[in-house]
């Protein structure tokens, strides 16, 4: 069935009176702080002021418990400044929380939380108790936003990290996002959208089928770089996640934050060209040497008429399912080189594209992902201008996303006046390993507001996955409020009061070690989260570390040292025991990375005998590492598979829901495409996935040295792929949902092991483990 036209502008006048669009937005003469405040309030949902406050009193009752009436009261002022709180005490003796929305309040409520009763939440733990017997301290604090957007996510979050979670997660989540004072986020869920635009146009659901990609592939798939893969979705998934998304919009639209909806790129099932023969597609470029049957879509040019009447079609429905903050993402080339290298063709695309967001809405704004022009030739001067100011000034926003190490804004000078989003991406697949760069981002957001003819906006997290290194998410998100650069020293020492809520010097230390060692990154080199202990064997691997490990040694044993002042029944030794585990990872994954240094040279230098002891060494690293990942929860392989399976529509379905989170997180594709991309340093995957693949290769490489042959890597990675990569995805082993022991004590047991071996046996140099020839090696 052909697309009824005339229905379609019928609808688009309906749809335009729903929005209630009044005067245009004019932005074009703004000076950067007035196009920022004008945005901020433009975009801002019209959710009454008493929705807002009882909405952000459920915030804070879901996070102190009932007695949160009896202590706090709420009050949203659209009088006051944009993106600002103030704390003041009643003389009922309540804390009164007043802010611009239910986020400022929030945000209010939290700072509270953490500056004057020293506690605070993490990604793990919504949930604080506050004493029976509390008198809550008479405190007078006013604070407003320096940033008058504070982002949260990335489009790959939603398949790292969200893909099997339920409201209840969610709601924790929205929770924690209030608290940081985040006011803008996007909604991507769109296939059951997709579906009643494909089939109203003729395809059938087995073409639909072919293109829409599994439940842990999606974003991929709506950005155009793969199709098809570990599908297909039932429409039970895909009317349960319509209605999710629904909820989550209006939970977030009930505290004042701005959600971005989906816009049509220009990606489409390769069977629409059968239906439309007549316009123009372009072939997409392979992504990651995916094979044809799942790589890729077609890219129908946005000049072509047939773009128009999809989009909008695609638009009003998407508009009718989420309602509207006049604001739309989507990105036509992410990680796809365009197929025309010409300015010209650059600015009628994005032109194009922007037309059909403004035809639905005179009041649109494009919100742009700016990862396509990271490190990429094709975007030079010329092609990024003439793709950015293809749009009116204001009508593009671009998220500049890894802007802690790859900053595009000055490569583009400041968007070409496009306005942007200063964000720090810092995960990579949802990796784990304790990494970043706390100083640069201090600095990095001044030096981005105090830039000439700055067109900054906000500030931002642009994380690939969470569930890892929160303290840095918890400082960019502090320092993007903040007008002025932090103390460094200050803050991480307040970071570790709230978080175990004492203040003890030893734990101050051990933050303070971690500060200057891990937390101290710069530099051009990619950090992808792939340590030694996570990437597939071979000599060809060259670990990087640019601190010296002995801070983090030293860290893990004041940590050690510091369990007595934390009791048992703390809410937040949780947080502890958490942090425990995590260190005791981190000196591990470090051991591994300088074992290896010396297994090269073993083998290099044919030193059987030296080779065979350090192979020992790391396999029992190996084993210690699944002990201490397997006394906490947060660090199970268990629970991403159990969480896959339930939320499978149906039991027949839950083979393949399982076969979706084992493959993202090992091969990532039918071959192995993106092996190890995003891998994860949980007990279940080290015993049966990290650790075997390391055996084999041990074995196999000291059986060459035996035999007075080189070592077959060719042949090797054929071996490891067909006996334990790949078999992985289709594996049903059940595994663990609860902690299996004591944290501290395997901790303690492993600290005693590994610092003896480390100085009896080993030292360092340059950041590399050594072993000295009183082994007996020649």
């Amino acid at each position: 069935m052909q697309l009824n036209w005339n229905l379609a502008l019928a609808l688009l006048a309906l749809l335009r009176l729903q929005l209630g669009h009044g005067s245009e937005l004019s932005l074009d003469a703004a000076s950067g702080a007035e196009m920022a405040r004008q945005m901020a309030a433009h975009l801002a949902p019209s959710t009454p002021t008493d929705v807002q406050e009882t909405a952000a009193m459920a915030v804070i009752s879901r996070v102190i418990g009932e007695r949160s009436s009896q202590l706090f009261m709420v009050q949203v002022n659209k009088h006051m400044d944009l993106r600002s709180f103030q704390i003041t005490k009643l003389d009922d003796g309540r804390i009164l929380l007043m802010g611009w929305d239910g986020v400022s309040v929030c945000k209010g409520f939290h700072h509270y939380l953490k500056y004057v009763l020293n506690k605070d939440v993490d990604w793990f733990k919504m949930r604080i108790e506050l004493p029976t017997n509390l008198q809550l301290p008479n405190v007078t604090i006013e604070s407003k936003s320096a940033s008058p957007f504070i982002y949260h996510q990335n489009v790959c979050t939603w398949s790292y990290s969200f893909v099997w979670w339920g409201f209840e997660q969610w709601r924790r989540h929205l929770d924690w996002m209030a608290l940081m004072g985040i006011s803008l986020t996007i909604a991507p869920v769109q296939e059951a959208i997709w579906v009643e635009v494909y089939t109203e146009m003729g395809l059938s659901l087995e073409e639909i089928d072919e293109h829409l990609a599994g439940p842990a592939f999606q974003a991929w798939q709506r950005m155009g770089n793969i199709r098809g893969w570990a599908g297909p979705l039932t429409p039970e998934w895909r009317r349960y996640q319509l209605l999710l998304q629904q909820e989550i919009i209006a939970a977030q639209r009930n505290l004042g934050m701005s959600v971005a909806l989906p816009a049509f790129a220009g990606h489409v099932p390769r069977a629409l060209k059968r239906l439309h023969p007549g316009s123009t597609f372009m072939e997409v470029q392979r992504w990651n040497q995916f094979p044809d049957r799942y790589c890729c879509g077609l890219f129908l040019e946005p000049t072509d008429n047939l773009f128009n009447e999809i989009a909008l079609i695609f638009l009003q429905k998407i508009i009718t399912a989420y309602g509207s903050n006049h604001i739309f993402f989507c990105d036509p080339f992410n990680e796809l080189e365009p197929p025309v290298a010409k300015p010209e063709y650059m600015r009628s695309t994005a032109a194009a594209i922007y037309e059909s967001i403004r035809r639905l809405d005179p009041q649109a704004i494009w919100l742009l992902q700016g990862w396509m022009f990271v490190k990429n030739p094709f975007w030079t001067t010329d092609m990024a201008e003439a793709f950015l100011t293809a749009a009116p000034r204001g009508r593009i926003l671009v998220l500049d996303l890894q802007s802690e190490q790859f900053p595009q804004y000055e490569l583009t000078r400041s968007y070409f006046g496009q306005p942007f989003i200063w964000c720090m991406l810092h995960n990579f697949g949802g990796t784990l390993g304790m990494f970043g760069s706390a100083k640069l981002i201090n600095s990095g957001i001044e030096e981005a507001r105090r830039l000439p003819n700055s067109s900054l906006v906000g500030t931002g997290i642009t994380p690939e996955g969470i569930g890892q290194n929160y303290v840095m998410y918890s400082f960019t998100l502090e320092r993007g409020w903040s007008n002025r650069p932090l103390d460094l020293d200050s803050w991480f020492t307040s970071f570790s009061h709230a978080r175990y809520g004492v203040k003890d010097e030893r734990l101050e230390q051990a933050w303070l070690q971690l500060k200057n060692s891990v937390y101290s990154f710069h530099g051009l080199q990619k950090m992808r989260g792939q340590y030694v202990v996570t990437r597939r064997p071979s000599f060809k691997q060259e670990p990087f570390t640019w601190y010296n490990a002995s801070a983090v040694l030293d860290a893990w044993h004041l940590l050690l040292s510091s369990r007595a002042i934390i009791p048992l029944e703390d809410d937040r030794y949780e947080m502890y025991e958490h942090d425990l585990v995590d260190i005791t990872r981190q000196f591990l994954q470090i051991s591994a990375d300088q074992l290896y240094v010396n297994l090269r040279s073993a083998y290099k230098k044919r030193q059987v005998s030296r080779f065979e002891f350090l192979s020992s060494k790391l396999l029992k690293l190996f084993d210690d590492m699944e002990l201490i990942l397997a006394s906490s929860r947060n660090f199970l392989l268990g629970n991403w598979l159990q969480q896959a399976k339930q939320a499978a529509p149906h039991p027949g379905e839950q083979r393949n829901y399982e076969f979706n989170a084992r493959n993202q997180i090992t091969a990532w594709g039918p071959d192995g495409q993106i092996l190890d991309y995003a891998c994860k340093q949980w007990s279940g995957l080290v015993s049966d996935y990290y650790r075997p693949r390391w055996r084999l290769f041990l074995e196999d490489v000291t059986v060459a040295l035996h035999s007075l042959r080189p070592f077959n890597g060719t042949a090797f990675k054929l071996k490891v792929s067909q006996e334990i990569e790949l078999p992985f995805s289709n594996k049903v082993d059940v595994y663990p949902v609860t902690p299996v022991g004591n944290t501290w004590f395997i901790s303690q047991d492993i600290f005693e092991t590994w610092k003896a071996y480390s100085k009896d046996t080993l030292f360092l140099h340059n950041n590399r483990l050594s072993v000295p020839r009183k082994l007996g090696h020649k």
